[in-house]
């Protein structure tokens, strides 16, 4: 049987692990050298076009049920539904510069790395949040048939990195998932 809390998590994880090998990309990029930007440059894809499309509209979906049943979590709730208008933001913002210094465009280096570590520090802490503050309270509270209500909410479509049959162009970055896993 679906268990969509454990899906929710189980996405997190996947997510935070995408985060990570973002964040040590960034640390090349920090120490003067270059980093795999075409790899930098399939995470934020991802990240833009499967957890903005399918997972977010799922949790503001889910957002909206617990809202009904604790109203005193309005603000959490608000905040999270912002954030994931900023990620997304940064996310383009991040994108737009990964794809111009592949393109050997010149960029001040200050402005990659506020613009990474906006991107990073939201969404990390952002799915902090989820994990602590509103999967429990979902868990408790939402029945089966809010759980598809949340699960319509979205477009269906598998995880193109992390489904069951991953698209071909996420080849190198589920290669790179693999060796830090291991």
């Amino acid at each position: 049987m679906f268990d969509p809390v454990k899906a929710w998590h189980e996405e997190h994880m996947y997510f935070g692990r995408l985060l990570a090998l973002l964040q040590h990309e960034m640390d090349v990029f920090a120490t003067g050298d270059t980093p795999n930007y075409a790899l930098m440059l399939d995470i934020i894809e991802y990240l833009r076009d499967y957890a903005d499309q399918y997972h977010h509209p799922r949790e503001d979906a889910v957002f909206a049920k617990v809202l009904v049943k604790y109203p005193d979590r309005r603000l959490p709730l608000a905040r999270l539904q912002q954030e994931h208008r900023v990620i997304a933001h940064a996310g383009i913002s991040l994108q737009r510069m990964l794809e111009e210094l592949q393109s050997d465009a010149v960029l001040s280096r200050s402005e990659v790395e506020v613009a990474a570590a906006t991107y990073l520090v939201y969404y990390g802490n952002h799915i902090m949040r989820e994990e602590e503050d509103i999967l429990p309270l979902a868990a408790k509270a939402l029945t089966a048939e809010d759980w598809s209500a949340a699960a319509a909410a979205a477009p269906g479509g598998e995880d193109p990195v992390f489904g069951k049959n991953p698209k071909a162009r996420f080849h190198e970055l589920r290669r790179r998932i693999a060796l830090e896993a291991a």
